[in-house]
């Protein structure tokens, strides 16, 4: 039950919640308070003053509004609600004399600072600034820090409000920044020189409320009223991190993160943010033909009618990417199985049961992380698979929960209990006895892809979900592609998996699916039509290249890990010829003598819906029938991570210049420190 309080702001009673500060009463009042420090996700420092409240009866001072509490406040002489003033001479004297000390050291780079438009000191500098200094001295100076290629620092700007420091130890869980020395000479610092080992480092430019830390991909590149924003979703994940991707003409300038607590809060991983570099390198711009062994580019009309000739009367198989939107899944299944094919999602070889979305989703949202007092992890490394969700599950153990680990040791930025790196250690934890005690915990069993893509997936999964049922627990499937699930739920499956569905093809229509290997043609291989973006693996291989648009530059659905279907936006333009993915597959339908029923997406969504009726409820976690999966004998294997590098897990992160240079710096940071003789 809420502790309930009256108080007074500005003359108007309120009643709030009593552990709420000053700062949040004024806030659920619709009264806006300045500050620099303060952020509802961090730590509360209370170093800047920029948020001082008069309170009556009180201190004969000004009072910081966000370290002080509405409990604490004393009620008037006969009981009446405690008085607080936000606009009172005193408060405007004292706001205007804080601005005054922020704006001694600062230099004026306006002009040329990044965070111009952006910038909180600037706007704040308007209500409460003066047009004057009475500083004589000069101003201090500071070193610039190499926090590595991501995030550029001009220190000489920097306030100290810490919140970097606050986000890098208590979020990010890294130790690397912090604030030394006292007074004038105080400043922040990497120690000893050290550059951010971390997936989430880019968040500092977003909290930095001055141009102290600003990205260094985007510098001097655009100002934020050229930029058109778009709101959508990113796919570098399975996690569905809502976005804001900003262009400027027909090109993207940066991705950013939106606010959504049930999925990523407001925080974005390093891949997600600076990905779009490689949204413009090795473009796949005009359809091919493989001619005497070369690659030669052809108009859409012959590339269609070529595709067309190479699947009539051929036994065909169709293959999902993992960046396809849903509605890409749905087509392809339909153009696939219209011509007596099979169509496969699972390219990583993933024992995902078919049909059974309680197994390949489970019954638990990101959200529940938050009040979870147990955590399992299985065959999972969130800290590279999903580091948002890595950064919520730190949240948790900070708040005390308890979490074990079946898997490879490594670091996750907090304690775990480490079970076993094999499948004796997961059978054992199964079949263990659960006290009732720690049953009435609410509990969580996460499970990763690398616990499901070996032989005895399945048998893993089993256990897994048994493990979660023997302790009152909720299952979390944590995947690693952001399109698998839409195309589980459409149905792009095959019996048996990947091997089953490709088994004696003669073509296969590659939509998107960089990561499988393709016997050569010369070694009797089939022959493989390729529908992506980028010159990458896939289109390496291919006899006949269609080129589509990336997730950027089309509308599409995509079902998140948890099950919620998310709406991403177009935000851009695809290059040259290039063509949306399911416009390609409407075309190629009609060429075939299938035309597929619709002309729109708008159509193609509305049958989509029909045949699978809960992709209908966008931003809902749908619940699913519980149904546990047969157990069986497990291997003898350790688990193992689904991928190792981090920054080129896709087509488009392996075109990013940036990613290349993080994917170096994290693999010399990994090697082994010899200690100085």
């Amino acid at each position: 039950m809420a502790d309930l309080r009256k108080i007074n702001i500005d003359g108007t009673d309120y009643e709030v919640d009593g552990s709420l500060t000053l700062l949040q009463a004024c806030e659920e009042a619709g009264i806006e308070v300045p500050r620099f420090c303060y952020h509802e996700r961090l730590s509360i420092a209370g170093n800047c003053r920029m948020c001082l409240v008069e309170v009556v009866g009180g201190p004969p001072k000004p009072t910081a509004s966000c370290a002080m509490q509405v409990k604490d406040l004393r009620p008037g002489p006969e009981g009446q609600p405690p008085v607080m003033k936000t606009k009172s001479p005193m408060v405007k004297k004292a706001r205007e004399g804080v601005m005054e000390f922020l704006l001694i050291n600062h230099p004026l780079d306006c002009p040329i600072c990044d965070q111009g438009g952006e910038c909180d000191l600037q706007d704040q500098a308007v209500a409460y600034g003066v047009d004057f200094s009475r500083y004589r001295e000069p101003k201090r100076s500071a070193t610039e820090l190499n926090l590595g290629p991501l995030v550029e620092t001009h220190m000489t700007r920097c306030i100290s409000c810490t919140r970097c420091v606050r986000f890098t130890t208590e979020v990010a869980g890294i130790t690397q920044m912090g604030q030394t020395g006292r007074g004038e000479d105080s400043e922040i610092s990497s120690y000893l020189d050290q550059t951010l080992d971390s997936n989430l480092q880019g968040n500092i430019v977003d909290l930095c409320p001055v141009g102290a830390l600003v990205s260094k991909p985007y510098a001097f590149t655009a100002r934020p009223w050229e930029l058109t924003k778009t709101e959508s979703i990113d796919v570098m994940d399975a996690l569905g991190s809502n976005i804001r991707v900003d262009t400027k003409g027909r090109q993207v300038m940066r991705i950013l993160p939106r606010n959504n607590d049930a999925v990523n809060e407001e925080w974005l991983g390093d891949k997600s943010r600076y990905i779009w570099d490689g949204l413009k390198r090795q473009r796949l711009d005009k359809p091919y033909i493989r001619k005497d062994g070369k690659l030669t580019p052809v108009s859409w009309p012959e590339a269609l009618e070529a595709a067309a000739a190479a699947i009539k009367g051929k036994k065909v198989a169709g293959l999902v990417g993992d960046l396809a939107s849903t509605e890409a899944a749905f087509a392809l299944k339909q153009l696939i199985e219209a011509q007596g094919g099979k169509v496969e999602c699972r390219t990583d070889g993933a024992r995902l049961p078919v049909g059974n979305r309680s197994a390949y989703v489970g019954n638990a949202t990101i959200a529940d992380i938050d009040n979870a007092k147990m955590i399992q992890l299985i065959g999972t490394n969130p800290r590279v698979e999903a580091p948002v969700l890595n950064a919520r599950l730190r949240k948790a153990w900070l708040n005390g929960a308890k979490i074990g680990l079946v898997g490879e040791a490594v670091d996750l930025t907090y304690d775990y209990a480490h079970v076993g790196t094999d499948r004796a250690a997961l059978e054992s934890l199964s079949s263990r006895e659960i006290s009732d005690e720690t049953k009435e915990k609410p509990s969580l069993v996460i499970v990763g892809q690398g616990a499901l893509s070996e032989a005895d997936g399945e048998a893993v999964l089993a256990h897994a979900m048994k493990l979660a049922e023997n302790s009152n627990s909720k299952l979390l499937v944590l995947h690693t592609a952001a399109g698998r699930v839409g195309a589980m739920d459409v149905g792009a499956v095959t019996m048996g998996g990947l091997p089953v569905a490709i088994e004696g093809a003669e073509v296969i229509y590659n939509l998107g699916a960089d990561e499988v290997e393709i016997a050569p043609r010369s070694e009797g291989g089939p022959l493989v039509i390729y529908q992506g973006s980028h010159g990458d693996r896939g289109a390496n291989r291919a006899d006949i290249i269609l080129p589509s648009a990336c997730y950027t530059e089309e509308n599409g659905l995509f079902v998140n890990t948890e099950g919620r279907p998310q709406l991403a936006f177009r935000a851009a333009y695809p290059p040259g010829e290039a063509k949306e993915n399911w416009a390609i597959l409407r075309a190629l339908s009609a060429e075939l003598g299938a035309k597929q029923g619709w002309d729109t997406l708008a159509g193609l969504r509305r049958a989509m819906v029909a045949a699978v009726p809960h992709l209908a409820r966008v931003d809902e976690v749908v619940e699913s029938d519980w149904t546990p999966v047969e157990i069986r004998d497990m291997g003898k294997a350790t688990f193992r991570a689904p991928f190792r590098d981090y920054y080129l897990t896709n087509p488009i992160a392996r075109a990013s210049v940036l990613m290349a240079e993080l994917s170096a710096g994290a693999k010399e940071r990994a090697k082994s420190q010899l200690a100085a003789e």
